[in-house]
């Protein structure tokens, strides 16, 4: 089996933006022949204090990922992707998930924040602190 040339990473949570995200890396990892890692991640709500919530986090985090797989690339590109879904905020769990990579892509904005700004604040942060090269999708 040969050995991948690199590993991408890339953030998702079913915005425009990070689907626009992980089209280009799914595009890059072909070019470059690295593995591509998607990354989805998922936390209580501030406000969370039902402790009988029968929500599943993870599960729904999961769905996320699986549907903006299915969205943003044919079946059998989604196929070879490697699936991530961690507990935590979405920055500092792409920064801890870029250790070993050789690029991290994410979309400008995601679902939260203001409308009018031109990064988000997870890619503001992962920009200004990853180890790796970051690309910001518009």
């Amino acid at each position: 089996m040969t050995q991948p040339a690199g590993r991408i990473v890339v953030g998702v949570d079913g915005s425009p933006t990070s689907l626009a995200a992980l089209r280009f890396a799914h595009r890059q990892a072909q070019l470059t022949g690295a593995e591509l890692h998607a990354v989805t991640t998922w936390a209580y709500p501030l406000s969370f204090d039902d402790p009988v919530d029968p929500t599943d986090w993870q599960a729904n985090a999961e769905t996320i990922l699986d549907t903006a797989l299915g969205e943003a690339l044919a079946a059998s590109d989604a196929a070879g992707v490697l699936r991530h879904v961690a507990e935590g905020h979405p920055a500092g769990v792409l920064l801890a998930s870029v250790e070993a990579a050789d690029l991290l892509v994410v979309g400008s904005r995601g679902h939260g924040g203001f409308a009018g700004m031109l990064l988000g604040s997870v890619s503001q942060h992962v920009a200004a602190h990853s180890p790796c090269p970051v690309v910001v999708v518009r």
